[in-house]
């Protein structure tokens, strides 16, 4: 196992290289500071991004992304724990999820009114959505037991999953 660990100003991102597979952890903020250069995605078969820590992302953020997805080649790559503002780029940048990538897990927010309470649910592949299909949880409740609503326009909000 190889691992490489780095800060872009206010980037961080863990790389983890085991047999065919090559987990990249990233948390923070993508922006015109970032600089993936040192960060290799080419000949790895397998990619895994782990996306859960990650804030925000800018314009100038997106094209660096897009360019540096592009040096995985021909890689198989997966996303999980994707927050809303990467889904939100999947549904509105063209090429921001590469062709060869896939979607395993994102989050969605929900929210009760009354309350005010919010949370992010987290929807996998194969359970809460599939290939052209969302099949979200029957109830979701706040911590005192609210039943809480999705805070998205579905239809933009799942519109990766239905192409």
């Amino acid at each position: 196992m190889n691992e490489e660990i780095g800060t872009m100003g206010k980037l961080d991102v863990k790389m983890n290289k085991a047999a065919d597979k090559l987990t990249v952890q990233m948390a923070g903020t993508i922006d015109e500071d970032v600089d993936f250069s040192q960060f290799s995605l080419g000949g790895n078969p397998q990619i895994e991004v782990e996306l859960s820590g990650l804030k925000s992302i800018n314009s100038c953020g997106i094209r660096e992304w897009i360019k540096w997805m592009g040096t995985a080649g021909p890689a198989q790559i997966s996303f999980s724990n994707c927050p809303k503002v990467i889904v939100d780029q999947i549904n509105m940048v063209d090429g921001f999820l590469p062709a060869s990538g896939k979607v395993n897990s994102f989050f969605v927010p929900y929210y009760n009114d009354d309350s005010g309470s919010e949370k992010n649910v987290l929807f996998r592949y194969g359970t809460e959505f599939s290939e052209g299909s969302v099949n979200p949880p029957a109830s979701v409740k706040d911590d005192e037991g609210n039943e809480m609503e999705m805070d998205v326009i579905e239809s933009k909000y799942f519109k990766f999953i239905k192409k």
